[in-house]
């Protein structure tokens, strides 16, 4: 593959993040990650405590190799409790950029940028897209219509193009890739590189159940459905008897508490605990309750293989 602008922000040989995966993504994916010559990020709440946290980032520092790097996300609005202390350790003991989600990136921006980190932000849109680069973002990494968990509204291409001509900084398309076809046509489209997610679900390393990685090989594309009944936000999840069962739409009590002003922002901090919870319990142990969050590019995944096997198939 070509040089890319993000391939020479991130010192990187492909232009591939392996995207930040809640409750999936962890040190030794990102090690592999690394290796394979991609960059790897973890999300900060994947860590319970700020201890942890900060003992992932030595890990990786240690592991580090030349044409790879590491970052990690941060969800920074008010719903993340942890974010200003994240933020903090993050800054302390180093990384190579910060992702920002669902939120204003201003402080993570300059924080960041004081500590030599630098900061790609999550859009959906022109409108957010240009006040990030407002705010001194790096990039912008463009969320579209084919993301799994919480995506855009926007196809790749009608979303990579109108960013690409109305911003400075670099575009990163995350959605939709599960294969080198795939990248090529984000990087024709004008992307200057991509963030890819659910592929490395059923990778050896991930730490979720074998269960799990063997939904990703078995469903396809036309098996992921929208949920609003984990978070409140619209999430893609595999379309599992579970998630049938329990049915994808908002209940009649939670629809009439989200329109109570005053109690809206507690009922949503509520819904998005229990479903967090709901999600680990279905990550990690062995349950009925099957809500596994993917998105369609599962369609790709044949197997359960190793990370950098996943690398490799991907860039060749």
């Amino acid at each position: 593959m070509a040089p890319t602008q993000l391939t020479e922000l991130l010192n990187i040989k492909y232009p591939i993040i392996q995207a930040p995966m809640f409750l999936v993504s962890n040190v030794d994916m990102v090690k592999e990650a690394m290796n394979a010559g991609i960059a790897g990020c973890i999300p900060a709440l994947n860590y319970r405590t700020l201890e942890e946290l900060r003992a992932a980032i030595r890990a990786l520092k240690a592991a580090k190799v030349e044409g790879g790097s590491f970052g990690f996300n941060l969800i920074v609005n008010k719903s993340n409790i942890k974010y200003k202390s994240q933020l903090e350790v993050l800054c302390e003991e180093g990384c190579d950029f910060i992702i920002t989600s669902l939120g204003s990136p201003e402080e993570t921006i300059n924080k960041a940028h004081q500590a030599g980190i630098k900061v790609f932000c999550d859009v959906t849109d022109l409108k957010f897209a240009k006040k990030v680069e407002d705010l001194g973002a790096d990039a912008a990494i463009a969320v579209n219509n084919e993301a799994g968990g919480h995506r855009g509204n926007l196809s790749p291409e009608e979303l990579i193009k109108q960013l690409k001509t109305k911003l400075s900084i670099p575009v990163i398309s995350a959605g939709g890739v599960g294969c080198r076809a795939d990248i090529d046509k984000m990087l024709n489209y004008g992307a200057e590189g991509v963030s890819v997610g659910s592929p490395f679900i059923a990778s050896v390393e991930a730490g979720v159940t074998e269960d799990y990685k063997q939904a990703c090989v078995d469903y396809g594309a036309e098996d992921i459905v929208m949920t609003e009944r984990i978070s409140g936000t619209p999430c893609t999840v595999i379309n599992t008897p579970y998630v049938q069962k329990i049915g994808t739409k908002a209940t009649w009590i939670e629809n009439l508490l989200n329109k109570n002003r005053k109690l809206k922002k507690w009922v949503k901090m509520i819904r998005f605990s229990i479903g967090m919870k709901a999600t680990e319990n279905a990550a990690k142990k062995a349950t009925y309750k099957t809500v596994w969050v993917a998105g369609p590019s599962i369609e790709h995944t044949k197997a359960i293989l190793p990370v950098k096997t996943i690398v490799a198939n991907l860039v060749n």
